[in-house]
Parts: C-alpha cells; sequence; structure tokens
C-alpha cells in the first residue's frame, strides 16, 4: 500500500507532510525549574541584531531541521493532531440573573419577612424575661426575695438558664405530698439511704447479685418509726429499689414515702439529694447517708456514717438509735443546730458520754435532794402513790429520757406482737391488694390507650371491693402508688 501511495502522490510533498505533522507533534523539552535566586536575578539583554547586507538578504532561508526523538536521534512520526483553539460561542438566551418568577420573589419576601418577625419575638421574649420576679415564681424556683437577682440581666439570665433545668432538678417541685394535720402528722422527718446503709449488695459469677440486710434493721425501721415520719430516699431507679423496701417493710408499717433516682437533682455532674423540694420544715428534718456527695445542697441537716460493707457483727445502725430518739424525745425547735454539734464526730460515742453526764447528774441530785428529806419519804408515798413500782427506796428513779424509751419499747413490743398475730390476715389483705394492682394493668393496647386518655378503669375482680387509703405517696407527689396498708385494713 505504501509503493501505491508513493506512486500518486510527489515524494517531495509527502516528505514536507510528514516533516510538518512531526515538528507539530513534537513534544517540548521540559523547562528546569530555576531557584530562587536564579529568580531574582535578571536575564542578561539579548545581543544586538547584526546589520544586514546585501548577501544576507539574497540568501535563501536554510531548511528546517527534522525533528528528532531527544533519546533515540530518529526522525519522530507522531500523527497526533494539533489541538485547536476552541472559540466561545454564545446561544444568544438571556441570563436568568436579575429575572426571578413571581412566585420566587414571592418565597424571597416571605423569608425575609419571617426572619424579622423571628428577630422580634427574641427581642420581645429577651425584654420579658427581664420582668420583675412573682412570689409563686420563687417558689417554684427554690429562691428568697433577697436571694433571687435583683438587675434585669440577672433576671433574665436565671429564666434562661432555667429553661435547661428540666433534664437536672427533680421530676416534681414538691417530693412529698402536704404533712398531716396534727396529732397524726409526727413531729420531724428521717430520710434513709439505702445503699451500704440498710444493706448491702454484692455480684460473683455463680449467684449473680446477693442482696443482705444491715443487722438490726428491722428493730430500728421498727422502733424509730414511732418519732419520725420514715422516707426512703435513694438514688436507685424504682425498679431496683422498689424490690429491696418491700422486704424491708413487708406490710407498710414502717415506711411512709419512698423516692427513688427520680427525685433527686444533679448538680456539676453529681447526684445530690437537694432537701429544698422536699415540702417539708427543714429545721425538722434528719438525713442518714453514707456519701457525702448526696448532701452537699444540706450538709447541715445530714449525717454521713460509715459505709457497711456485710460484717455480721456490725452495730452501727442500732447505735444510732438513741441519739435519734433523744431528739425526738426532747423536741428541739432546729435540728440543724444539734447536728452540728456532732458533726465530724462518732456520734454514738459523743452521745453515750453527754446521757452518761447526764445520768451522773440526775442521781447526784436525786442523793442531795433525798438527803435533805430523809430516807424514805416522798411526796407520793406520803400521798399513798408511787411513780416507780418496785424500785428500791435507795435508788433514783429513771429520767425523763429513761422514761419515754421505756414507753417506746413497751410501744414497739406490742406492735410486733400484733403483726405476728395477725400475720395470716395480713398476708391475705396483702395479696388481695397485689390483684386489684394486677386488674388494674391494661391487658391490651386498647385499654392502655383508654387509660391514658383518662377514661373509666376496667372493674375490679368480684370481691376485691373495698375503701384502701395511700399511705405511701402518690405517682404524682415523687412516691410510690402502693395501696393502703394491710395492717391499717386489719385494724379498721
Amino acid at each position: 500500500m505504501f509503493s501505491i501511495l508513493s506512486r500518486s502522490i510527489p515524494r517531495r510533498t509527502l516528505v514536507q507532510s510528514v516533516r510538518y505533522v512531526s515538528q507539530k507533534s513534537t513534544v517540548p523539552p521540559k523547562k528546569k525549574v530555576k531557584s530562587a535566586r536564579a529568580k531574582a536575578t535578571p536575564p542578561p539583554p539579548p545581543p544586538p541584531p547584526a546589520p544586514e547586507t546585501e548577501a544576507t538578504a539574497n540568501a535563501e532561508p536554510s531548511p528546517v531541521p527534522e525533528p528528532t526523538n531527544p533519546l533515540t536521534g530518529v526522525p519522530t512520526l507522531d500523527f497526533s493532531p494539533p489541538e485547536f483553539q476552541k472559540e466561545s460561542q454564545t446561544t444568544g438566551a438571556k441570563s436568568s440573573k436579575g429575572s426571578l418568577s413571581t412566585s420566587e420573589r414571592k418565597r424571597q419576601f416571605m423569608g425575609r419577612v419571617s426572619l424579622v418577625l423571628l428577630g422580634l419575638a427574641l427581642t420581645g421574649q429577651t425584654i420579658y424575661m427581664g420582668r420583675e420576679w412573682e412570689e409563686d415564681e420563687l417558689k417554684a424556683k427554690k429562691l428568697k426575695p433577697e436571694q433571687a437577682p435583683s438587675t434585669r440581666w440577672g433576671r433574665t439570665k436565671e429564666r434562661f438558664t432555667g429553661i435547661f433545668n428540666y433534664f437536672s432538678d427533680p421530676a416534681w417541685p414538691e417530693l412529698l405530698p402536704p404533712p398531716y394535720p396534727p396529732p397524726h402528722q409526727k413531729p420531724y422527718t428521717l430520710l434513709l439511704s439505702i445503699d451500704d446503709l440498710l444493706v448491702t449488695s454484692t455480684w460473683d459469677r455463680q449467684h449473680g447479685w446477693r442482696t443482705a440486710k444491715r443487722p438490726g434493721v428491722d428493730y430500728f425501721l421498727g422502733y424509730i418509726s414511732q418519732f419520725y415520719e420514715v422516707v426512703i430516699f435513694t438514688t436507685q431507679p424504682h425498679y431496683t429499689a422498689m424490690p429491696i423496701i418491700d422486704k424491708l417493710d413487708r406490710y407498710n408499717f414502717f415506711i411512709l414515702y419512698r423516692l427513688f433516682r427520680d427525685a433527686t437533682r444533679t448538680v456539676n455532674g453529681k447526684i445530690v439529694k437537694d432537701l429544698s423540694y422536699l415540702n417539708r420544715d427543714l429545721s425538722k428534718v434528719i438525713l442518714l447517708d453514707t456519701h457525702p456527695e448526696h448532701v452537699e445542697t444540706h450538709p447541715e441537716n445530714s449525717i454521713v456514717l460509715p459505709k457497711w460493707k456485710g460484717d455480721p457483727k456490725d452495730k452501727g445502725l442500732v447505735a444510732m438509735i438513741p441519739f435519734l430518739e433523744s431528739i425526738a424525745i426532747y423536741k428541739p425547735a432546729d435540728v440543724r443546730p444539734v447536728l452540728k454539734a456532732y458533726a465530724g464526730k462518732d456520734i454514738p460515742l459523743e452521745y453515750a458520754k453527754v446521757e452518761a453526764e447526764m445520768k451522773a447528774k440526775h442521781v447526784a441530785e436525786w442523793k442531795a435532794k433525798h438527803k435533805s428529806i430523809g430516807p424514805g419519804f416522798s411526796f407520793g408515798s406520803a400521798l399513798g402513790l408511787s411513780t416507780t413500782p418496785g424500785l428500791p427506796k435507795d435508788q433514783a428513779p429513771p429520767t425523763y429520757l429513761e422514761f419515754k424509751r421505756q414507753e417506746a419499747q413497751q410501744h414497739y413490743k406490742e406492735e410486733m406482737k400484733y403483726i405476728n398475730d395477725n400475720k395470716e390476715e395480713l398476708e391475705r389483705l396483702l395479696a388481695q391488694d397485689q390483684q386489684m394492682m394486677n386488674a388494674q394493668v391494661p391487658g391490651t393496647l386498647l385499654e392502655a390507650m383508654d387509660q391514658i386518655m383518662g377514661n373509666a378503669p376496667p372493674p375490679a375482680a368480684p370481691g376485691a371491693a373495698g375503701t384502701t387509703v395511700p399511705i405511701s405517696g402518690s405517682p404524682a407527689a415523687g412516691t410510690s402508688s402502693s395501696q393502703a396498708s394491710p395492717t391499717q385494713e386489719a385494724k379498721a
């Protein structure tokens, strides 16, 4: 084919075409990168052009050398076509910039109006947040007028930050219902933790979680409930703490209210039991706990005891009874100064010393008075009365504290005897209450929706009718929703 092509096309024309194409397609050598110093040095000026003479003017131009491969020196025959510069072509269509449709203009206008309204609303809300404090608002925030911010900026900041307190504050502004009217309401409230105070829990692979009751916890709850409104205040959720509390007080005799994790407050990432939400006079409130971080907001109302780790010979809980019962018997107007006097001390040991001194003083006064009147004489014996039957004449009568303590111990024995004598009836009433609670649990999705919408619950099972009085609080107050104490129904 090459021979045919060479016959039809002159050889000189073919050679010139090949030279032209190869010259166009030859890749120019890469330029060497000059250093910064070389770039800074200006290039030397070009030499002056030589004067044109007649010989040079009439001379023929030298032939263009054939392009060769710089590596092999062989003439190249690359036939890559030359790249032509593309000229920009216009279609004649008009640009859409500056020419929006009516719907786009309306959309932009409504967007601007929305931003303006949003800015005005934020400005108005900020101004409204700086208004003066209201009495109900201060009560909800647990603030006193002298403690609340007085400047507009301070009020605005306090109200704005209060929006986010929903995630850190207790679920209810008042954790306990209002106290009973006298004489049914006990004068003092005792808050008890669970973990490492009443019980302790351990875990192993063989048995899993096991919970042990502290020695004397049953006696402690039964005896001290005569003087105090006993409330369990734990940081555990209700589904883990409720079974433990049911074991400690099976018939709801001693524990009146139960507060769980949702009744606590988060301060600086720590769980705190804020007593200002308790709905009780703090001058009559005592909190027993084993974690100092739980009582940071009200340390003046708190007693932090050492943790119980399962020692079967422990007597730390029972040793606190004399101190607690003396407060309830002598009835101080404010318990906080009393707790402050024993802060950082071994309370059972220190109080035992104080009570021994009081007893010695009482005996010394009685002996001094007995000597002045004469042996064997007393106003009671003169009237034919005896305040301490069976007591030797040369022995001092018991103190007021000892007398009240004897009454409380006698009352505790009678109460325990009643529980033991009526245990079968109490168990029956407890099972009946459990059946009533199970009957109120919705069995289908429709029943659950009816209860959520506030419709009437399903009718109770036959034989389960009766009047019950909740003594463990209501869910709205942050306490359990258990039914009345079976013992109270049995007594009724």
